[in-house]
């Protein structure tokens, strides 16, 4: 079946990502000339003949607005296509299933405490998981050879430890296995990092966070440029059914508008910070991957155009210091989650990443004094007062 095509005559590849995020997906809506495109909130089409249809049938196969989205996403990567999953761990869920059975999987160590999760608890039955640190390269590339994988899965920067991967080493040596590579983008958002220019096979986004960037939607999306690997995807999706909503896909298609100006005051109001903090006598250490002091300051600088909004600190002291330094902040919202305009701060060992084992959060030194920051768009200066009370109260 194909879908109607909604978008625009003009070139748009040759158009920057600031105009592409608010214009592809976005035309006005052709029946009435509405500025913003309606939300197409309907589960079913009504078909002129059996099988006779405008290119929808039934929204969890697809969506106009949800097409919208996917236009959109493609775009924002530089892709051909995309696939909109209703969570970042459902669009996990369609790559694991996409796999043959028994596929050895190649991760990087410090992921997402959900991406942990969800392999060693679902799908460690159905494929191997070999976790290694893909920003050593002397180790990736042993790993590589020794176990040559169906799958490369590499998060850059990590969460919460922001370790960097030099993409085109990591993708240049698992294609010499044949290895597909997934590239979670989620922490620097299209605007920053696009991995498919580096041979990446498939993006991956929480689009929870910055893509569409204000708390109030939880979704996913798959980015490739293989037309068969999209097919696969979308079969799997359309099989299994965790498509997004209508209303949330529009909600994203509202936020992802403005991406470009969101990340640039994310990274001003970050860079600000983590100086601070650096400077800062009861603060152990800084990770930022914009500080020289982050241990791939240089491969930050040679594959990504920025540094993100993400600031990891290590707080002198313990756990009772930790929780004090966390009740005492005003702005800073204590939450889990990140991207948003809104300041957030988190306890990854006993909040995002609580399903790692103590044993494994320990070796990667994801401690008990480690404060991770997912820097907003608020004045900076007030933020940074914030910081200096919580300071003060955790004395």
């Amino acid at each position: 079946m194909k879908k109607k095509d909604l978008s625009y005559s003009i070139n748009w590849s040759k158009k920057s990502l600031n105009t592409r995020v608010i214009h592809v997906g976005g035309e006005p809506d052709q029946a009435t000339g509405a500025i913003m495109p309606p939300i197409f909130q309907t589960s079913t089409y009504v078909q002129k003949s059996p099988g006779i249809h405008s290119g929808y049938e039934y929204t969890r196969t697809h969506n106009p607005t949800r097409t919208r989205l996917e236009e959109c996403l493609a775009s924002a990567e530089n892709g051909k296509y995309a696939t909109v999953t209703a969570s970042g761990l459902s669009a996990t869920m369609l790559i694991m299933h996409a796999l043959p059975a028994n596929s050895t999987i190649l991760v990087g160590d410090d992921v997402y405490g959900g991406t942990y999760r969800i392999f060693n608890t679902i799908f460690n039955s159905l494929h191997k998981f070999i976790f290694v640190n893909t920003t050593d390269q002397k180790i990736l590339k042993q790993e590589l050879k020794k176990y040559q994988p169906a799958l490369l899965w590499i998060e850059t920067p990590t969460n919460p430890l922001l370790k960097i991967t030099d993409l085109e080493f990591a993708i240049t040596e698992a294609k010499k296995y044949n290895a597909l590579v997934l590239v979670d983008n989620t922490f620097m958002s299209p605007y920053f990092q696009n991995p498919l220019k580096f041979g990446a096979d498939i993006i991956l986004h929480s689009m929870t966070k910055y893509i569409n960037g204000h708390s109030d939607v939880v979704g996913g999306a798959l980015i490739v440029n293989d037309q068969k690997i999209h097919k696969e995807l979308f079969r799997l999706q359309n099989s299994i059914g965790p498509c997004a909503s209508p209303f949330d896909s529009w909600l994203v298609l509202r936020g992802i508008k403005t991406l470009a100006v969101r990340m640039q005051r994310h990274q001003e109001n970050a860079i600000k910070i983590a100086n601070f903090l650096e400077k800062n006598k009861k603060v152990e250490r800084v990770i930022y991957p914009g500080l020289e002091s982050h241990p791939q300051h240089s491969v930050a600088k040679k594959q990504m155009s920025g540094f993100g909004g993400m600031i990891t600190f290590f707080l002198r002291g313990g756990i009772k210091e930790s929780r004090k330094f966390l009740e005492s902040v005003q702005i800073f919202s204590l939450a889990e989650s990140l991207g948003g305009v809104e300041s957030l701060i988190e306890h990854p060992a006993i909040m995002t990443h609580a399903s790692i084992p103590e044993k494994v959060r320990t070796k990667l030194g994801i401690s008990n004094n480690l404060i991770r920051l997912s820097v907003g768009i608020e004045d900076c200066d007030d933020l940074i007062s914030d910081l200096k009370n919580a300071f003060k109260n955790c004395q």
